[in-house]
C-alpha cells in the first residue's frame, strides 16, 4: 500500500506570551495545547525573530530573519516573490492543497496610498467577496481585513472574508460595535472588557469553523494550512463564557509592574516618553478617538482585569484548537498530520510597568509558546534549546520531504532525536523614529542562560542572566565582570548570515 503524504498544519496566535499556556504553570486554561504537548514536543525557549506582527509573520512564512526579507517593522510590505517562496508556495509546488485562514498581516493594512494588495484597506474592494487567492503562495485563502477592534468598521466592499461574513443581513456595523460594548462588571482599564457580541460572531469562532470545514472537505490531496487566530492581541476583549473563565482575584499578574527606566538603556525611556504624547487625531488605529497605543494606569485592579480577560482570549482559541484536533481525528488524519502551535510574538502584560509591545525585548515579549506533534514526533518531550519560529519552514519541509528556497531556519527533528543541540536564537528589529520614537538597529540574542539586546548604532545594550535573574531586573551589560559573556554574545549576533537585503519601503503604519 502506498504511504500517504503527511499533512502539515500551522496554528498561530497573535501576541501570546510563552508563559501563557497551561504547562507553564501560570494558571491559564489550555487543555488542548496541553494535549498537544503530551502527544509531542514543547520548546520552552522559542523566541520571535521580531516583536511586531508583520515582520514576525514574514519570518515565519519565509524562514528568513527580518533583515533578509526586508520587513524590518510593521508598515513595510513583504516582496510577494519572496512570500511565494515560503510555506504556502513550497507546499503548493509539491502538490499539496494549501490554505490560509484568519489574520495574515503579511502586507500593510493602514497605508498612505493604495498598494493593490488584498490586506490594504483602500485596495480590498478590488478583490470582492468571491476572491479566494492565491496570496503569498497559498492557493486558497479566507482572511480578515480588520482583525482587531482598535479599528473602525468600514462597509463592504472595504472588506475581506470575515467582514463579508459578519455583514450578513447588513448588520456588520452593528455587530462590530456590539463587540466594543462592555458587559458588566466594569473593568479597571480601558484596554480590556467583556464583549457583548455573542461568541459565535467573534473571529475566533469564525476561524475555527473555517478550519473544521476545510478538514471535513479534505479529499485525497495532502493538506497544508496556516490557521491564524488574531487573539489575544489588544484591545483585550472576549465574550462570555471565556471572559469569566479566569477569576480576576486569583490570576497571576506581573511580579514587577513598576516602571524601572533608570535600570535600562536609553531607548526604554525615549520610547515610553514618546508614547505618552497626545495622539494624532483621525488615525485609523485610534477608532473612537481612543489612543489604543497607550498603556494607561497599571493599578493592581487594572492588571487583574487585563490578565484574566487575556487568559480568557487564549482559552477561547484553545477551544477551537480542540475542535480542529477532533475534526482531524474524525477524518482519520490526526496521526498523519504534523501540527505546530506558535505565536508571532508575546506581550508585556504589565512586566516592568509596560503594556503591549515595543523595542524592549523582555521575556514576556520575546518568548512564545511553541509545540509540535505528528508522526514520529516523540510524546511528552520538553526541550530547552533556544529555537525560533524562523525554523518552522525548515522543519515542515524536512518532515514532509520537501525542498525549500534558501532560508535561516533549521529543522527541529535532530533536537528531539538527540542528535543536535542549540546554543542560541536571534531576533532583529530596525526601529525607526517615525513610528517608534527612536532610530535603532536592535539585535537580540537568546542563549541558554542569557538574553542580550544591543543597539548597533550606539553600542549600548542590556544583558540579563535568565538563570539567576529570570525577571530581568539587573542589567549586566556594563558590568566589567561580564565582558567575556558580552563578547561571546556579540559573536553570536555577528554569526548571522551576510545576506541582508535593503529595507522594504514604508508604505504605512500597520
Amino acid at each position: 500500500m502506498r504511504q500517504r503524504k503527511p499533512n502539515f498544519l500551522l496554528i498561530s496566535t497573535d501576541q501570546q506570551r510563552g508563559d501563557c499556556i497551561g504547562a507553564e504553570g501560570r494558571g491559564v486554561s489550555t487543555p488542548n495545547i496541553d494535549r498537544m504537548g503530551e502527544a509531542g514536543v514543547r520548546f520552552s525557549t522559542c523566541i520571535t525573530p521580531h516583536p511586531m506582527c508583520q515582520a514576525a509573520r514574514a519570518s515565519i512564512l519565509t524562514g528568513k530573519l527580518p533583515y533578509s526579507h526586508g520587513v524590518r517593522d510593521n508598515g513595510r510590505d513583504l516582496d510577494e516573490a519572496l512570500g511565494a517562496q515560503g510555506l504556502g508556495g513550497t507546499f503548493s509546488r509539491a502538490g499539496y492543497d494549501t490554505h490560509f485562514i484568519g489574520k495574515a498581516h503579511l502586507s500593510s493594512q493602514q497605508t498612505f496610498e493604495p498598494t493593490g494588495r488584498p490586506e490594504c484597506y483602500t485596495s480590498a474592494a478590488d478583490f470582492g467577496p468571491d476572491w479566494r487567492g492565491g496570496y503569498m503562495g497559498f492557493d486558497n485563502v479566507q482572511m480578515m481585513l480588520r482583525p482587531h477592534h482598535h479599528t473602525k468598521w468600514s462597509e463592504p466592499p472595504e472588506a475581506l472574508h470575515y467582514e463579508y461574513w459578519l455583514d450578513q443581513g447588513g448588520e456588520g456595523r452593528a455587530r462590530w460595535d456590539l463587540a466594543k460594548e462592555a458587559l458588566p462588571p466594569e473593568t479597571a482599564h480601558f484596554q480590556t472588557w467583556r464583549s457583548a457580541l455573542p461568541s459565535e460572531w467573534h473571529s475566533t469562532r469564525w476561524i475555527g469553523d473555517r478550519a473544521v470545514e476545510m478538514i471535513e472537505a479534505k479529499g485525497d490531496t495532502p493538506l497544508m494550512a496556516w490557521v491564524s487566530f488574531p487573539d489575544p492581541h489588544p484591545p483585550f476583549l472576549c465574550p462570555r463564557p471565556w471572559c469569566d473563565q479566569h477569576d480576576r482575584d486569583s490570576v497571576t499578574i506581573a511580579r514587577h509592574p513598576t516602571l524601572d527606566l533608570d535600570r535600562r538603556p536609553w531607548w526604554h525611556r525615549a520610547f515610553v516618553e514618546d508614547r505618552a504624547k497626545p495622539i494624532k487625531q483621525g488615525a485609523e488605529h485610534n477608532a473612537g478617538g481612543v489612543d489604543w497605543g497607550q498603556k494607561g494606569e497599571l493599578t493592581e485592579d487594572a492588571l487583574r482585569d487585563l490578565t484574566s480577560i487575556y487568559f480568557g482570549m487564549i482559552s477561547a482559541v484553545d477551544a477551537q484548537l480542540g475542535r480542529i484536533l477532533a475534526a482531524l481525528e474524525a477524518k482519520g488524519e490526526l496521526d498523519n498530520t504534523y501540527i505546530v502551535f506558535v505565536s508571532d510574538h508575546g506581550e508585556w502584560l504589565g512586566d516592568h510597568g509596560l503594556l503591549l509591545k515595543g523595542p524592549m525585548l523582555y521575556d514576556g515579549l520575546l518568548r512564545v509558546p511553541c509545540l509540535i506533534r505528528g508522526p514520529g514526533v516523540p510524546p511528552g518531550q520538553v526541550l530547552s534549546d533556544p529555537v525560533g519560529s524562523v525554523d518552522i519552514l525548515a522543519t515542515a519541509a524536512d518532515l514532509c520531504g520537501l525542498e525549500t528556497a534558501p532560508n535561516h531556519g533549521r529543522s527541529w527533528r535532530a533536537l528531539w532525536q538527540g542528535a543536535e543541540t542549540r546554543d542560541f536564537a536571534l531576533s532583529e528589529y530596525e526601529v525607526d523614529s517615525l513610528r517608534s520614537a527612536v532610530d535603532m538597529d536592535l539585535m537580540t540574542v537568546r542563549s541558554r542562560r542569557f538574553r542580550m539586546s544591543v543597539d548597533l548604532r550606539t553600542d549600548t545594550g542590556e544583558l540579563y542572566d535568565m538563570q539567576e535573574d529570570p525577571d530581568e531586573m539587573h542589567n549586566l551589560f556594563d558590568d566589567a565582570s561580564r565582558s567575556a559573556v558580552r563578547r561571546e554574545h556579540m559573536d553570536m549576533i555577528r554569526s548571522r548570515p551576510n545576506d541582508q537585503i535593503p529595507v522594504s519601503p514604508r508604505v504605512g503604519w500597520h
